[in-house]
């Protein structure tokens, strides 16, 4: 599916919450990850630049910015897992669809990440 599609669709998600005053939201299904996708990022931004921009709706625990491995440039996104959960809710609805250098950026939820190995032995060896 095209990002802009998905993100115009997560946009209507939530209009049609508030236009229904639903007493339970789209985002409750996600209640137990703490973790964000984010797409669309300009390829030139570090984890300081996204920690930067994300942490004004919470402590960012983790950051892994997908890069080539034989290049080492980024590919474009990135998971962020906040500490607390509610966290992601603010940056899915503050955030997705908005600009970033230019760039749209795509801003969701995921329900089940798995810290790849090599971030797990970065996160060891601070």
């Amino acid at each position: 599916m095209n990002p802009m599609t998905n993100v115009k669709n997560i946009k209507k998600l939530s209009e049609q919450e508030l236009s229904h005053n639903l007493k339970t939201s789209w985002h409750d299904q996600y209640k137990d990850s703490a973790w964000i996708f984010v797409g669309g990022l300009p390829y030139d931004l570090t984890e300081g630049d996204i920690i930067c921009v994300f942490s004004q709706y919470g402590e960012i625990v983790c950051v892994n910015l997908v890069r080539d491995k034989t290049t080492g440039k980024s590919k474009g996104f990135c998971f962020l897992c906040y500490e607390d959960q509610r966290s992601t809710i603010l940056a899915v609805d503050n955030l997705n669809g908005t600009k970033l250098l230019s760039r749209t950026i795509r801003v969701d939820h995921v329900a089940e990440y798995k810290v790849p190995k090599e971030a797990k032995k970065d996160k060891e060896k601070v």
